[in-house]
């Protein structure tokens, strides 16, 4: 399993540390290198890296600042921390951090950060996830992966699925749920007899549909029962709907 790497800090002597090591580490991908939190959004955006090695005080941009946008754009991505400074550690890990490496620091923490992280994405996993799946079947759950672990969730339950500030969420009569997985992963999982893709911003259940009204010349809103959350619907995808409810 390869994993692509992102470096950033201010310090040049703590990427030339971290380049060495990464070199040899079986499985692990440099794919680029930042030395302000501007640039290293602008590479995260362009090489999508599995990894970011992250110094808290950088020119610009913080780390803390660029670790929330990427928590955001996509919860899996493993930040670690590396700083001077210990005090950082309580926000460091409320972000969702991986790890959190003090300077200065060996070479062998960075094996080891990097031997944790091929452990999380193990076959381990894959066999809870599989025996999750195989007892649930034929229970009409959604398996939702989201950074505070996995929900199952009752497919009768959920009202409207909706992209929301680069994540996904799922919203049921009584919580929602946040997730990284697209809409088309979703939708795939859900399947056509019960859900429908308004949108492409929106999935909707069908059963939950209360009224429709016009939004513009070829949108629709849905009022959704159960919720205050709306979603659009296409021209197009009114038509199928038309046509859907008039068999």
């Amino acid at each position: 399993m390869s994993l692509k790497v992102l470096i950033a800090d201010d310090d040049e002597g703590i990427r030339l540390v971290l380049r060495k090591a990464l070199k040899n580490i079986n499985g692990a991908e440099l794919v680029g290198e930042a030395s302000d939190g501007e640039e290293l959004m602008k590479l995260y955006e362009s090489v999508h890296p599995d990894i970011v090695f992250l110094d808290v005080e950088m020119p610009g941009k913080s780390g803390v600042e660029c670790a929330k946008t990427i928590a955001d754009i996509n919860p899996k991505t493993y930040i670690i921390f590396v700083t001077a400074h210990s005090e950082y550690m309580t926000e460091a890990f409320e972000l969702y951090a991986f790890d959190y490496l003090v300077k200065p620091f060996k070479v062998e923490r960075i094996h080891q950060t990097m031997e944790r992280i091929k452990s999380a994405g193990s076959d381990g996993e894959a066999k809870v996830m599989h025996q999750i799946i195989r007892h649930e079947k034929g229970l009409e759950k959604l398996i939702v992966k989201n950074k505070d672990g996995i929900s199952l969730v009752d497919k009768n339950d959920i009202i409207l699925i909706q992209r929301e500030d680069r994540s996904t969420v799922i919203y049921t009569d009584r919580e929602s749920f946040t997730t990284s997985e697209s809409l088309g992963e979703l939708e795939a999982k859900l399947g056509n007899t019960q859900f429908l893709r308004s949108h492409k911003s929106y999935i909707v259940n069908l059963s939950m549909i209360d009224k429709l009204y016009p939004y513009g010349r070829w949108t629709y809103v849905i009022k959704m029962k159960n919720t205050r959350t709306d979603a659009l619907l296409t021209y197009e995808k009114y038509q199928e709907l038309e046509q859907m409810f008039s068999k």
